[in-house]
């Protein structure tokens, strides 16, 4: 963790990341202008911020697009602030943010527009070969995500969901993507009503999501001995989606849930000893 706090200590720096928070998935030409900051200077600054795991960088076509990452912010969360004391430090933020509100004039620039793609990294002490099966072996993914997958993993086999219990079939659930100890990516899951009713999200939420052109995952493992770097990438077809703020409220969860299994034998959710 000291390097995320040496990455964190710098004032520009800060504002990358604030730049990225606003506008996820920016190229380093776009960075320079939002921050009217040399290039030179912010290449300097977002190679710390990478190696920091603060900024995950995707390849898209020529382009490198940089996006926030929060994994290491959750780790220092999750080590330094109990779960009591959470609620006290979320709802002093939350006095904050109102206050600045009421005291600074809103700026009459238009907003930026949301990304479409929810990124995150972590990276995880065990090997490749163990990581595949935290993401597709069934004695795995169900002690940590409540959720297995019945289908081959080839691509274009389609996917049988039990998801916490709920069993979802759909000719769309398809594998995309099957590279073993590599890659992996397969569109995501139908919302039924039964699922609505497990997660007491509503049945127009569900039919909202449905309506909408279905989103995709993908996986990126690459081996950092004697960590395993995994890129999750989550696309939806529109920037203003309701999944992609569903799923990333979900993935830092179920992804904590995979690294404590993975490094200590442990889910979660399961007694130790």
């Amino acid at each position: 963790m000291d390097e995320v706090f040496r990455a964190l200590a710098d004032p520009g720096r800060r504002k990358l990341l604030d730049s990225l928070r606003a506008t996820s998935g920016q190229n380093l030409r776009e960075l320079c202008a939002e921050l009217d900051m040399a290039r030179q200077s912010v290449s300097k600054h977002l190679a710390i911020l990478e190696a920091a795991g603060l900024v995950t960088t995707v390849r898209h076509g020529r382009e490198k697009l940089h996006y926030l990452n929060a994994a290491p912010i959750t780790e220092i969360g999750e080590r330094w602030i109990s779960h009591y004391d959470r609620g006290r430090a979320e709802a002093l933020a939350d006095l904050k943010r109102a206050l600045e509100e009421t005291t600074v004039p809103a700026s009459t620039a238009p907003p930026p527009p949301p990304p479409s793609t929810f990124v995150y990294t972590t990276y995880i002490r065990t090997t490749p070969e163990q990581l595949w099966k935290g993401l597709t072996d069934p004695a795995f993914t169900a002690r940590y995500w409540e959720t297995t997958f019945d289908t081959d993993w080839k691509v274009g086999s389609s996917m049988v969901w039990d998801n916490h219990g709920v069993v979802i079939a759909d000719p769309e659930q398809v594998v995309l993507e099957c590279e073993p100890f590599t890659r992996l990516a397969y569109t995501w899951h139908t919302f039924t009503e039964e699922l609505a009713d497990r997660f007491e999200m509503g049945h127009e939420v569900a039919h909202e999501v449905n309506d909408q052109p279905r989103s995709t995952v993908t996986f990126v493992i690459e081996d950092d001995q004697p960590m395993v770097k995994l890129t999750v990438m989550h696309e939806a077809a529109a920037p203003d989606s309701r999944i992609l703020s569903m799923v990333s409220e979900g993935w830092p969860s179920v992804l904590a849930g995979l690294k404590t299994l993975l490094e200590t034998g442990v889910a979660p959710s399961e007694p130790v000893g």
